[in-house]
């Protein structure tokens, strides 16, 4: 049973879903096939579990304005990873030890019980911070109900600790908890527990002065470990990381490490960091492990407290969105993103050419445009430089000679070019994804991701192919 309280603040939600429907559903830029919130602001996905058949993403969720604040978490259900249904919101920041943000989480199937771990967020009247790691548990997967607080913060630690992510490995349950230490750095740090209630410290398994990541961020939010392919991975998101060439330009970033977690040492033995993706909006990424024995990610499309105030959505009383879900493989020690099969149920009207060849020239193709569509180029063939422009608000650059791909776009916070780029040895195929308002491009079958939100004029749906010398390419669209 929920608390009074809780069920107060949910109806209080609900109301506000209600009061803004219309205005919310009336803005163009909302989008056809990604997650979004029905009426305020959405970060984190949360509790990624495929669980009696069913796909379950919560997700953090300020319900009454379009900036933070104590957060609830929403929840979508579905068969396929195409068709979601909006369900109960799951949980509300109600109770002392989470009255000011049920924080990110994760969700578990214990024998049979749904469970939730979560971070419950408490200030004080002078702004002064407290955690603690939190259970909830359902029996039908909707309906949830707190059993209550089940981590306390460790010595040698701020109240920067969050975002619980529980598995489980022969007995044992395991957490890995996100963290800051008293030294001001980001570690990710270890629990172990027999019955998911009395958990015991482990330490920390990287960060701080752990294979010589001293100076990689002042807090490690939303940490995520796994195994794939025969290796571990473990996904974190550092904050306070200086750019260095083309990497790390975002306001936070996230990546990955790929090594091998000793469980009795609690040491992760890892190489080096590298980002998940290259684009402008993307943080937070969880996984879960399907049925079917896939490793799929979800992330954020959006970052943390950038420009937030002066997204175009904001005046229709909702902010940001989710990524499509992506199959993760391990190739040679890096992460492949590629979107899941079920999104070409999406496709529709599919238009295709064969050998398109362009030599120093721009062109348009009959049929290739649109505002929600999916684009596939595949056997690139290029001596010299490519260009892809889109609804002129966004351009696709490969730079053979320089061995660099480039998204531009125009800033929606002051309307100047910005840019974010890789390091790409060759271009062999491009998967693009666009909705009303954002972008997906998966280049060499997920070996480099871009994602961001961009905000065209409704009108202009063009999209050009340009070559400074000559390019040939096959070509499919559908829209979705």
């Amino acid at each position: 049973m929920k608390s009074e309280k809780e069920q107060q603040l949910i109806e209080q939600a609900y109301a506000e879903i209600e009061k803004y429907r219309d205005m919310v559903e009336k803005d163009y830029y909302r989008l056809h096939y990604h997650l979004m919130p029905p009426v305020g602001l959405m970060n984190d996905p949360n509790g990624l579990i495929h669980w009696n058949g069913v796909y379950h993403v919560f997700y953090q969720w300020m319900p009454f304005h379009t900036g933070h604040g104590a957060k609830f978490w929403g929840h979508y259900t579905s068969c396929d990873l195409v068709h979601w249904k909006q369900e109960k919101i799951a949980l509300a920041p109600s109770e002392w030890f989470d009255k000011n943000g049920c924080y990110s989480g994760s969700a578990i199937d214990n024998d049979g019980i749904l469970t939730l771990f979560y971070t419950g967020n408490v200030k004080d009247e002078y702004g002064n911070r407290q955690t603690y790691q939190c259970i909830a548990m359902s029996k039908n997967g909707i309906d949830f109900e707190k059993k209550g607080v089940v981590v306390t913060l460790p010595d040698g630690y701020t109240a920067h600790f969050r975002d619980p992510k529980v598995w489980k490995k022969g007995e044992n349950w395991y957490m890995v908890v996100g963290a800051q230490s008293k030294n001001l750095d980001g570690r990710a740090v270890l629990f172990r527990s027999k019955n998911l209630f009395d958990w015991e410290y482990l330490g920390a398994i990287a960060g701080g002065n752990l294979n010589q990541l001293s100076d990689f961020g002042y807090m490690w939010e939303c940490p995520d470990l796994f195994e794939l392919d025969g290796q571990e991975v473990l996904l974190v998101c550092p904050q306070g990381l200086k750019a260095e060439g083309m990497k790390y330009h975002n306001v936070h970033q996230s990546g990955y490490f790929v090594g091998r977690l000793d469980y009795e040492a609690a040491q992760f033995f890892h190489g080096s960091f590298t980002e998940l993706d290259r684009g402008f909006e993307f943080y937070a990424p969880q996984t879960m492990l399907d049925e079917k024995g896939r490793r799929i990610l979800i992330a954020w499309m959006g970052v943390p407290d950038q420009d937030e105030d002066k997204h175009p959505t904001v005046a229709h009383r909702w902010i940001h969105a989710l990524t499509l879900p992506r199959q993760l493989k391990l190739k040679d020690g890096k992460l492949y993103q590629t979107p899941v099969k079920e999104l070409q149920m999406l496709r529709k009207d599919k238009i295709a050419y064969s050998g398109v060849t362009i030599a120093n020239e721009e062109i348009m193709l009959e049929g290739i445009s649109g505002d929600v569509i999916e684009l596939h180029l595949e056997n690139i063939r290029l001596l010299g430089d490519m260009e892809i422009a889109i609804r002129n608000a966004a351009r696709l650059i490969y730079n053979s000679g320089e061995r660099v791909l480039t998204l531009e776009r125009k800033s929606f916070a002051n309307g100047l070019t910005e840019k974010r780029q890789c390091h790409l040895e060759y271009l062999h195929s491009l998967h693009m994804f666009l909705d009303t308002s954002s972008i997906e491009v998966f280049a060499n079958d997920g070996e480099e991701v871009f994602t961001a939100r961009f905000f065209p004029y409704k009108n202009n749906q063009t999209i050009s192919f340009a070559a400074n010398g000559q390019l040939v390419f096959d070509i499919e669209k559908w829209s979705l």
